[in-house]
């Protein structure tokens, strides 16, 4: 079996071509694993995964349950809420004390940017970022870009932008390393007070006018707007956002190719995306929800591989 460069998935950064490609490649496995009427398969039976949530999550901690269950491995749940981790040392504290339950995997999402990193480097065992502040999602952007691929054939070549809030996503910015590792191009667009002054070192194009941006795209990933991380004010109002930034079955309809429209979730349906673009034929939102699973069953699996058992 082909196998990873890395010991944790703290970030896409992290990676190289040929992990991604040997995630795709094990999530194709996977894929067919999920769509028969048994979906269960023994490959982790011995394997014990924690998932810590300190900030809440359903779609996220829901897939990675569901590719945790569908492999038979066993699962400990834990979510706190971020008042009582002030600091690092009971972060550290709190996974110890799960590791002495013979923990061999964590799954962790954090405020923190760098928390899954900072944990990788204390703890003895396998540590997969399930979200890190503003910094990484790797998973969410192993699944876009192996949802594209799905989709169009191939991820190499293609024109994608990102819409919306990028300097508040971690999305964004997994998104960008993983496909300008697979070969597509990439542009950001929204709002100038949305767009990160670090962005031109990143290599990818930046575009105001959303018009323009989709004219350009083979795929078009919306962002959430994250008013919960916003601490000033970056736009007039959701409504002035929405008259410029919402993608509309108009400007879809007005476009000379069709395009591809994707989603993280959870949709601010009116905001960043109207519900018929949405529920198009040009969205694979629901693709990307049933690819998540496969790609978290496939990042668990090869990581569990590399678990010493002496």
């Amino acid at each position: 079996m082909d196998s990873l460069s890395v010991e944790h998935l703290v970030g896409i950064e992290d990676l190289t071509k040929k992990d991604i490609e040997i995630i795709f490649k094990t999530a194709d496995a996977f894929k067919e694993v999920i769509n028969r009427p048994i979906k269960k398969v023994p490959s982790l039976r011995d394997i014990t995964i924690a998932n810590l949530f300190f900030e809440n999550s359903t779609r996220t901690r829901l897939s990675f349950e569901l590719a945790e269950k569908r492999m038979s491995a066993d699962i400990v749940n834990f979510s706190a809420s971020s008042s009582s981790l002030k600091k690092g040392e009971t972060l550290i504290d709190t996974v110890n004390n799960i590791l002495a339950m013979k923990i061999d995997m964590v799954v962790m999402r954090h405020p923190v940017p760098g928390a899954a990193k900072f944990l990788s480097e204390r703890v003895d065992a396998k540590i997969i970022n399930a979200g890190d502040g503003t910094h990484e999602h790797p998973t969410q952007a192993l699944l876009d870009a192996y949802s594209i691929r799905e989709r169009l054939g191939s991820v190499k070549g293609k024109k994608v932008v990102i819409i919306g809030d990028i300097i508040h996503s971690r999305v964004a910015l997994s998104n960008i390393y993983c496909l300008q590792k697979l070969g597509a191009e990439v542009m950001v667009c929204g709002p100038t007070t949305l767009i990160p002054k670090y962005i031109d070192k990143l290599g990818v194009k930046v575009e105001n006018s959303l018009q323009k941006a989709l004219g350009w795209c083979d795929v078009a990933n919306v962002l959430r707007i994250q008013l919960e991380r916003q601490d000033i004010k970056y736009f007039p109002s959701l409504r002035e956002y929405s008259m410029q930034y919402c993608l509309t079955k108009s400007m879809i309809d007005n476009l000379s190719k069709e395009i591809v429209i994707m989603h993280p979730g959870p949709i601010n349906r009116g905001v960043e995306i109207t519900t018929d673009v949405a529920d198009s034929q040009q969205a694979i939102i629901l693709d990307q929800v049933e690819n998540g699973v496969a790609i978290r069953m496939s990042v668990i699996y090869l990581l569990a591989s590399k678990i010493n058992r002496e």
